[in-house]
């Protein structure tokens, strides 16, 4: 495709590039960079693009979007915000997928991931389409997993998103269901694309290292809604009204305490494997049973019946649907323990809201001990720590207090930073840095009809200390200490 009809809708303040170039591929990182590709120089928290320009060049690209002038003789387009260009120059280059698709974003602190996975099950079922998945555990289209290596976060940057829409438009979908993180929306990276319906779960403290304040994180989530031409939203958060000021479209409500709300659940069934619940919705009344426990799973379960009703399909289609959807990856994930009288559970929850959600669910109907096992992520929002530490003694029986990923901080301190919320509290805690060493303990002096919840993790595979990667699969560590063990 030639730059200039890539490049039609910048801000161009200065160019010294010739439209007439053919561009073979759109890059940001100049490690990826071939002869004939249009490199992005973005300025990122920690690095500045612009100091890859060279390299960018030297690799064969024919031209550079910048904000600042390049040090070296080199084609480029000056621009006042290349985040905002990448998207732009992305979606054109992959033929503006998102046009030729029903977008679904899904925002909101927690539940995206849980809610953007039924929602793409529902679609499926009732209307017998391909619907896409951009998410925190995994791309897809249909059932074909889409290119894992796009996702660095829960929401990919914006050239990476529209080659995932683009894959997903190849594969026959018309359907696309995103998480729509507040960094992405802040930074761009879902510019351009109008959605069909935006989803709000809820609001509560995370991220506060990026945005500040709540006021900012709540503004970002915001966005998703001016984008969107219908509006799902959860009335019971008190975020609500934020959201709903903000959207530009239909809004439709859902909740469980709201009497306004348009979506309502009543007749709440909760069970240690299940929820059940009556939907109602314009004088429709249908009985809803999810295969995934928790209050919160009520709301998650809403969130995407109300996204399918927006879209036009039926309650009563959507409540037979629903009934056959399963467990996610690690939200609420049972590990199996074989011939053991205990249970063990990974859950995501790394928020103080998630973490008190799911310690109270379990702790409702458990005949033992709940046990969590926790950390808080290194250089990221400080002051969620005592927090959490707060929350952890004051709905479970143990807490075993470890690593989550320190990347650049001493684990010792984090775990000092959780220990603040727990001083003077009675319950028993044990801190055990090591994570490996952390379920051991937790494994070797578990007792009949425990509940263990290893907090935090939930689907990755992996620690993250200093800038590297480690393997971390916390299924496997349960099976080899489990291995290791004789059956009483």
């Amino acid at each position: 495709m030639l730059l200039g009809e890539i490049s039609k809708d910048l801000n161009v303040l200065e160019s010294t590039a010739d439209c007439d170039t053919e561009i073979t591929d759109i890059c940001y990182d100049s490690r990826k960079v071939k002869k004939g590709s249009l490199f992005v120089a973005i300025e990122g928290f920690e690095d500045d693009g612009h100091r890859y320009i060279p390299s960018a060049v030297n690799n064969g690209a024919a031209a550079v979007i910048c904000r600042k002038r390049p040090d070296i003789p080199c084609p480029y387009i000056l621009t006042d915000n290349t985040r905002l260009a990448l998207a732009l120059v992305s979606a054109r280059f992959f033929g503006n997928p998102s046009e030729k698709l029903y977008m679904i974003g899904v925002t909101g602190t927690n539940g995206k991931t849980t809610t953007s996975i039924i929602i793409k099950n529902l679609i499926e079922m009732c209307s017998g389409e391909k619907a896409g998945l951009i998410g925190t555990i995994d791309n897809m289209a249909g059932d074909r997993v889409l290119a894992s290596e796009l996702t660095t976060s829960t929401t990919p940057e914006s050239r990476d998103v529209q080659e995932l829409l683009a894959l997903m438009e190849g594969e026959g979908c018309r359907y696309a269901v995103m998480e729509a993180s507040s960094h992405a929306l802040e930074l761009s990276r879902v510019e351009g694309i109008e959605y069909s319906v935006g989803v709000f779960t809820n609001l509560t403290q995370d991220h506060l290292e990026f945005h500040k304040t709540m006021e900012s994180y709540g503004a970002a989530k915001s966005k998703l809604f001016k984008i969107s031409r219908c509006a799902v939203i959860n009335c019971d958060d008190p975020w609500a009204g934020a959201m709903i000021s903000s959207a530009k479209g239909r809004v439709l409500t859902y909740g469980i305490d709201s009497e306004e709300a348009a979506l309502k659940a009543e007749n709440i069934d909760l069970r240690p494997d299940s929820v059940s619940f009556d939907a109602l919705y314009e004088g429709q009344r249908e009985r809803i049973k999810l295969g995934i426990p928790a209050r919160f799973s009520v709301y998650n379960a809403l969130a995407a019946i109300g996204t399918c009703l927006a879209l036009g399909f039926d309650l009563k289609s959507i409540s037979h649907a629903i009934a056959k959807c399963r467990g996610v990856k690690g939200r609420l994930e049972v590990v199996p323990t074989p011939g053991r009288d205990f249970t063990i559970l990974i859950d995501y929850a790394h928020t103080p809201d998630s973490l008190e959600n799911i310690l109270k669910t379990f702790r409702s109907f458990a005949k033992g001990r709940v046990i969590v096992l926790f950390g808080c992520g290194g250089d990221r929002d400080k002051t969620k720590r005592p927090i959490m530490g707060k929350i952890s003694a004051q709905y479970s029986d143990l807490v075993i207090v470890t690593s989550d990923n320190p990347r650049k901080e001493e684990p010792r301190a984090i775990i000092d930073d959780i220990l603040e919320g727990m001083k003077g509290t009675q319950t028993p805690f044990m801190v055990i840095e090591d994570r490996r060493g952390a379920i051991r303990w937790a494994i070797d002096n578990a007792q009949k009809d425990d509940i263990i919840i290893l907090a935090g993790k939930g689907h990755e595979t992996y620690q993250i200390v200093g800038k590297e990667k480690h393997h971390m699969d916390e299924r496997e560590i349960v099976a080899g200490i489990l291995a290791e063990k004789p059956i009483n």
